[in-house]
């Protein structure tokens, strides 16, 4: 197989981009920096698809090493012909190689292995040439076959033997289920039905379900498995026996008036039922649970990404609000800058209701502290809090804002090594009350010290195989972190562990040096740090941000190998490294369109794209992309779900999309669902096609269900 000439296929982008990609990911170099720094050599493949070109040749490198090992394995047994080399050479996927394999694989004692080794294998030759006549009967023939010692007593235990063989060489037909999982998936069927107890209905709609297998969507594919891990139904996965009993008939049954027809009619039976059908019934259902995690997993990954990027609250001192009931509400004031400067406990909730105590210290740390924002997580006793906030905020002077954060991932966060270490002298509680402050004013910088599967955007997150869910979800995580940039002197080691080039090692490396040696004052200080060489300065350089450098250009997205580029640009048209302090380059990507951004790359000796990212980094030297993102909404006072009406037209925040709609906090605590049928008057395949976590939506109320706690929304307005 010419692995890249496939890759060029399946992604629909050119050879000499797949060669150049494949390539540099040889090379060692990191799919953040491919992507930033060497559009020229890809042709600006984006880490979007170098991501999914890297993930496809592992695999297809994967199945070209099973191919040589079944090759070898299969010469071992002298057993290698040509039919089988060509077979061996055109199977495109994983399970053709091993059909291929199956009948030389090491296995249990089958009834044919059995058979064989009472010396039937000759009479299942014979039974399966399907002769017009034979000299004897079918029955004297197989008579011939009884050997008491090997446990054949009548002519029927030969026959039967006989059969098994031809079973079983059906069912080793790698062609014959080749097809067969064709048929299953073009006619295939998954049906279900209830087994056990269900008492809130949650699996309700697949008590008695039956849907093809073509039509049913990755989410119900996913909730079907969950219940039956429950043992709340069963399932199963059938074809049209007719269907695959035809195909197989013309394959095996080369003469139907021939004496041995009903055997060798009788073994194909057997092989389907016996042996084919739940193997292939097995791969069905795995492959459909491939294809649907890979499918929660894309979706969780683009919300994962959307959250990660929301823009900062930047400039605030934000009071970090952690609900609960016997234990009391525990705060913590972070500062603009994201540090700690105090704690405190309050019980305004059952069953204390000290909640003048509690408007007291609150009112306090806000005068004292100038709290701007209070951010109030949504676990435990959320609902009790953010009624307890809404009424203080009434009472106060000072313009003070909340907002009701996802502590998805806070507990996790709070009894980690990583929180222990950064806040020893904090209870569990205390973290989580600063990790939901700091996640308002930075949710990158703060839920990257989070497993990404714990953080609430999926859906059946639990289901899918960890190994692959987090192999996912860091690459996203690794994505956003180069994507927006890190500053070397305030960023934690669980942040710079995600720059391209760094692990986890050289990370606290850095936070160490950093320690001992003060602040960064250059890019080029970094390659001091222990573990960090040229190839992994090479890689990490560009993300890594320092503000307070001489060299304004250390804190830009620009690399440092094309500095003299970047110096050669400034001079072309008369700025200088003031004007790129200043900010006052405004003009210059005008002037370089005008001048011709082609000729004027050559002269630099730099690719186009190159040049074209420059001028944006010279441009506002230091930015964070993000703060051109929707900002996150704040509110000064309450709404109860009983408070809902149908038309009533309120604003919210997307908190989670799924496949069949998309989850909207319109500030009563419980999130509302727009269905993908109320997200847009015109056809969607997908609500991410439409919205993303983060989004601020106008809705519409369709309905409220206040016993279940459902709320039907609508964006067709």
């Amino acid at each position: 197989m010419d692995i890249n000439k496939k890759l060029s296929e399946e992604l629909d982008i050119t050879l000499d981009q797949v060669d150049a990609a494949v390539r540099l990911i040889d090379e060692g170099n990191t799919i953040p920096f491919i992507a930033r720094y060497r559009k020229e050599v890809t042709g600006s493949l984006d880490d979007t698809v170098l991501r999914s070109l890297n993930e496809k040749l592992e695999y297809l490198r994967s199945l070209e090493k099973r191919r040589e090992e079944v090759r070898g394995l299969i010469i071992e047994q002298g057993k290698l012909t040509p039919e089988i080399e060509e077979a061996l050479n055109g199977a495109s996927i994983l399970a053709e190689i091993e059909d291929i394999y199956r009948p030389f694989k090491p296995h249990r004692k089958t009834r044919a292995d059995v058979a064989r080794e009472k010396g039937l294998e000759n009479l299942a030759l014979a039974l399966f040439l399907q002769q017009d006549e034979y000299e004897k009967s079918i029955t004297d023939i197989a008579a011939e076959y009884i050997n008491e010692e090997n446990g054949v007593l009548t002519a029927e235990d030969a026959l039967a033997g006989a059969c098994d063989i031809i079973a079983e060489d059906i069912s080793d037909n790698a062609d014959y289920r080749k097809e067969i999982r064709e048929l299953f998936k073009d006619y295939g069927v998954l049906s279900t039905k209830k087994t056990g107890e269900d008492p809130e209905g949650v699996y309700s709609m697949y008590y008695e379900y039956s849907e093809k297998l073509s039509e049913i969507p990755g989410h119900r594919v996913l909730a079907i498995n969950r219940a039956e891990k429950e043992e709340i139904i069963k399932v199963t996965v059938e074809a049209p026996s007719d269907i695959v009993l035809n195909f197989l008939f013309s394959q095996v049954i080369s003469n139907p008036s021939s004496p041995a027809f009903k055997y060798v009619s009788s073994a194909a039976v057997d092989s389907y039922f016996r042996l084919i059908m739940p193997s292939i019934e097995r791969e069905i259902r795995n492959d459909m649970f491939d294809a649907a995690s890979e499918g929660a997993i894309k979706l969780f990954s683009e919300n994962l990404k959307n959250l990660l990027m929301t823009a900062p609250l930047k400039g605030k001192t934000v009071l970090g609000y952690d609900p609960g009931y016997r234990t009391g509400c525990k705060l913590a004031v972070v500062d603009k800058t994201g540090k700690v400067v105090t704690t405190a406990v309050i019980y305004p909730t059952k069953p204390h209701e000290r909640i003048d105590e509690a408007k007291r210290i609150v009112k306090k740390l806000i005068r004292d502290y100038g709290v701007n924002v209070i951010a109030i997580g949504n676990g435990t006793a959320s609902k009790e809090s953010e009624i307890f906030i809404a009424g203080l905020l009434r009472e106060i002077p000072e313009q003070v804002k909340y907002i009701v954060v996802s502590e998805a991932g806070a507990s996790v966060y709070s009894a980690s090594k990583l929180g222990a270490e950064e806040f020893p002298d904090f209870d569990v509680t205390q973290r989580s009350a600063v990790s939901i402050a700091r996640r308002l004013q930075d949710s990158l910088a703060e839920l990257v010290k989070i497993d990404p599967r714990s953080i609430g955007v999926g859906q059946y997150q639990h289901d899918m195989k960890p190994a692959r869910l987090s192999e996912a979800l860091e690459g996203v995580v690794e994505d956003c972190v180069n994507t927006v940039g890190v500053d070397i002197n305030t960023a934690s080691y669980s942040l710079l562990s995600y720059v391209a080039g760094i692990n986890t090692t050289s990370a606290k490396n850095i936070v160490k040096y950093r320690e001992e040696n003060g602040e960064f004052t250059s890019r080029a200080q970094i390659l001091k740090v222990p573990r960090i060489g040229a190839k992994a300065f090479e890689q990490c350089a560009g993300f890594l941000r320092i503000s307070g450098s001489t060299e304004i250009l250390d804190n830009t997205g620009v690399h440092p190998e094309s500095y003299a580029a970047a110096r050669a640009l400034l001079n072309k048209f008369s700025f200088s490294q003031e004007d790129l302090r200043c900010s006052r380059l405004s003009a210059l990507r005008a002037t370089a369109i005008k001048y011709g951004t082609k000729k004027l790359s050559e002269e630099l000796g730099i690719g186009e794209p190159t040049l074209l990212d420059i001028i944006g980094e010279l441009e506002k030297p230091g930015r964070d992309i993000r703060d051109d993102f929707a900002q996150q909404m704040l509110r000064d006072d309450i709404m109860d779900m009983s408070d809902l009406k149908p038309d009533m037209i309120l604003t919210g925040t997307v908190r989670n999309v799924i496949d069949f709609g998309a989850f909207v906090d319109i500030g009563v605590h419980q999130d509302g669902l727009v269905h993908i049928s109320q997200i847009s008057d015109k056809f969607i395949k997908h609500p991410s096609e439409i919205l993303s976590v983060g989004d601020i939506v106008k809705v519409k109320v369709l309905d409220v269900d206040v016993k279940k706690k459902r709320i039907s929304l609508s964006m067709k307005i």
